[in-house]
């Protein structure tokens, strides 16, 4: 069952490539504006001058530390470092998360708006993958209408599980108990090892969330739940009955992403070069965004595809397919 729910994902994704295109494209505009404001400070703070020409041909460190250093604390700016290349990026928001770093005024309203774009397009991605069949941009958009406002109330839910992860939990993990268990180690290397157990604990209380709150969206999208604790109690019930496939599916997931990680790891641009090499970058670069995106379908596809195997209803939607209203004219015909 865990398996054939995975590769019934993989299909259901791979039979949906508008919606790839459309994931891919919204991210692209979400970065844009913030791309637009870094390229306007870099150009204000280079001007014509001797180290604009460094910059273009090569990677003008003293001026690149300069620049980051005289930003004030929290602009935009100030995040233009060394960690925003290659792998080193993934470590940086890996590290971000775990250790509450706080982001920039601009990159955090960037994300809240491509997290309310994402709430939108999700109801109509799980409608789309939860038939696995087209249903035409009518029905896409008309499924995305009616489950922003559920899934808007779902996210205050969420959000309410998340401040209480990060502001009570973590702190209980990194203030309180990693202090007092390290307080008289004499090896570090044993230290190390206690913060990673803490990292461990704290993504496994991460994963369990989303975990439900992930399931919740697929019932109430395959089961067209109005009640969204209803659809959270559903949740926890159902990865109550079935543990094992949950947490099977999960682990592929995890696996496949963890995969895609050690590639990036390994064929990740550095700094520098121009011309070919540098398109280069940029083309591999986007490459690994699509590789996420796609991994990010295939994580709700492989769940909307566990659920209704689970409960012998492959392919079925509670909610009828929208269908587009005919034009007034072909009426009065």
């Amino acid at each position: 069952m865990t398996g054939r729910a995975w590769l019934d994902g993989w299909r259901r994704v791979g039979g949906a490539p508008a919606i790839i295109g459309g994931l891919f494209l919204i991210t692209l505009l979400a970065a844009a504006p913030l791309a637009a404001m870094m390229r306007d400070a870099m150009n204000d703070d280079l001007g014509a001058s001797l180290a604009a020409d460094e910059a273009a041909d090569a990677v003008n460190y003293d001026w690149w530390q300069e620049f980051s250093s005289r930003a004030g604390a929290g602009s935009l700016s100030a995040t233009f470092t060394p960690s925003i290349l290659g792998f080193a990026t993934t470590l940086d928001t890996v590290s971000s998360l775990m250790d509450e770093r706080p982001l920039a005024p601009a990159v955090a309203f960037a994300l809240a708006f491509y997290g309310i774009v994402w709430m939108f397009v999700q109801g109509g991605m799980l409608d789309r993958l939860a038939r696995g069949r087209r249903v035409g941009a009518y029905g896409f958009f008309a499924a995305a209408g009616t489950f922003f406002f559920r899934f808007l109330r779902l996210a205050v839910a969420a959000a309410i599980v998340y401040w209480f992860l990060f502001s009570y939990v973590h702190d209980w993990l990194f203030a309180r108990w990693y202090p007092s268990v390290t307080r008289d180690l004499a090896i570090e290397r044993t230290a190390f090892y206690w913060r990673v157990l803490m990292y461990a604990i704290f993504a496994a209380l991460l994963a369990m969330a989303t975990l439900i709150f992930d399931y919740a969206k697929v019932r109430a999208v395959v089961e067209d739940r109005r009640s969204m604790l209803g659809a959270l109690s559903a949740a926890i019930r159902f990865i109550g009955r079935h543990p094992a496939r949950v947490s099977g599916v999960f682990a592929l997931n995890a696996v496949l992403l963890l995969i895609v990680i050690a590639v990036w790891a390994a064929i990740a641009p550095g700094a520098g070069g121009s011309g070919l090499s540098m398109w280069a970058g940029v083309a591999v670069s986007q490459c690994y965004i699509l590789a996420r995106l796609i991994l990010k379908l295939q994580v709700l596809a492989s769940e909307t595809a566990l659920f209704q195997h689970s409960l012998a209803h492959w392919g079925y939607v509670a909610a009828p397919e929208a269908a587009q209203p005919e034009p007034p004219i072909v009426q009065v015909i």
